[in-house]
């Protein structure tokens, strides 16, 4: 089934938040309108309760709407991704760093049968994030069923300040299922040198 999208998704996002943003004035101007019931106040009195702050209603509606356009943010991003990056075609690259005694990462490129698809350089912030324990998504896109060859350079300063470049390979089989990868920079203590290594993860 071939589905074709003459735009993208999220372009539809600056008029849902318009529509949004018009609610949000219209709820607004009839909490502050003199002859508009404060339903919040009412109840509180039926129920013998202390009024609530006259605004408070209007801040809760704020929060709501705020909340709404996350959710409606969040809910596209996933839409778009499942429309441009289905399972049967979907491969992604992740990142990991266990290291900083012998490297000090400075960039990192990866090829895809030869071409590539995505370069990042660092900075002392998203090194000490990895450093951390958290994983970079370094590449999302689509493959075709078949061989493919992947190939990972890294770049940054090892033992002795000297500069550091190295290349990792892997070679993968891309069938109907999604296929993500994993690029792991250590420490290797047994030689005092960095390592890079491309990892396949298990299809659940």
């Amino acid at each position: 089934m071939c589905i074709s999208i003459s735009r993208p998704i999220t372009s539809h996002l600056p008029i849902m938040v318009m529509l949004l943003a018009l609610l949000l004035s219209a709820n607004y101007a009839a909490a502050q309108s003199p002859d508009a019931p404060d339903a919040a106040t009412s109840v509180d009195q039926a129920q013998g309760s202390p009024a609530l702050p006259e605004d408070q209603p209007v801040a809760l509606s704020v929060e709501a709407l705020k909340k709404k356009v996350i959710e409606l943010n969040r809910d596209l991003f996933i839409l778009e991704e499942d429309l441009l990056f289905p399972a049967n075609t979907q491969f992604t690259v992740f990142l990991s760093l266990d290291t900083g005694q012998f490297l000090q990462l400075d960039s990192v490129k990866l090829k895809v049968n030869g071409d590539t698809v995505a370069a990042h350089l660092y900075t002392d912030r998203q090194l000490k994030a990895l450093q951390r324990g958290g994983m970079q998504r370094l590449y999302m896109g689509n493959l075709k069923t078949g061989e493919h060859e992947i190939t990972v350079f890294v770049e940054g300063i090892g033992p002795d300040q000297r500069a550091y470049k190295k290349a990792a390979t892997l070679v993968i089989e891309k069938d109907t299922e999604l296929k993500a990868l994993e690029v792991s920079i250590n420490d290797r203590s047994r030689d005092y040198q960095p390592e890079v290594s491309i990892t396949e993860w298990e299809t659940l």
